[in-house]
């Protein structure tokens, strides 16, 4: 089965567990239950998900590793807005995706606040690079944004809801495990 396929039939199982896991919990944004389940779809492939590289070439697998890595983006062209808001949207998108689903790693790190904050911070300067560079689409980075925390901790919910990993199991070792269960089925159902 071609990526394109697996990667719309994915999309639609995340879109279906975030939709129910987050009525459950009251949240009924139709935008932002779309955008978090497009963030799980993306980062269920790890060249996603470590998609940041050091200059050396190593994978980079916390924002501290990215933000060094990262200097000052001397913004005075589009062009550099659009590195710069690339850039933070990947970090909002990983923040959200690692406090959320991997929040006991992120936590045993001692790093939950700090990816909350950045996270926070950089949904907002996406925002504020939409409106400078005339883009729709900022009220959304501004809503994840001042509610980070509040959808961080609905996708621990769904991640102890739906994907929990068996005792003593690594947890990211259960949710890939689900994932590729997951595609297993309907993929020979197909």
């Amino acid at each position: 089965m071609e990526k394109r396929v697996l990667d719309n039939k994915l999309q639609i199982f995340f879109r279906n567990v975030i939709g129910q896991s987050f009525r459950q919990l009251g949240i009924y944004d139709s935008t932002v239950t779309s955008y978090v389940a497009d963030v799980l779809t993306d980062f269920a492939r790890s060249e996603n998900l470590y998609r940041m590289r050091s200059r050396k070439g190593k994978r980079m697998e916390s924002v501290v590793e990215i933000l060094s890595e990262q200097p000052p983006p001397p913004i005075d062209d589009e062009t550099q807005l659009l590195k710069e808001r690339s850039l933070r949207k990947y970090l909002g998108d990983y923040a959200l995706f690692m406090s959320g689903i991997f929040r006991s790693h992120v936590e045993g790190r001692g790093f939950l606040n700090y990816y909350i904050q950045e996270g926070s911070r950089s949904y907002w300067t996406v925002s504020e690079l939409d409106v400078a560079l005339y883009r729709t689409g900022f009220i959304l980075f501004q809503e994840l944004s001042k509610k980070f925390e509040y959808y961080s901790g609905a996708l621990d919910y769904t991640r102890k809801a739906y994907f929990a990993a068996e005792p003593g199991e690594d947890p990211f070792g259960g949710f890939l495990r689900q994932i590729e269960g997951w595609m297993k089925i309907n993929l020979t159902a197909n």
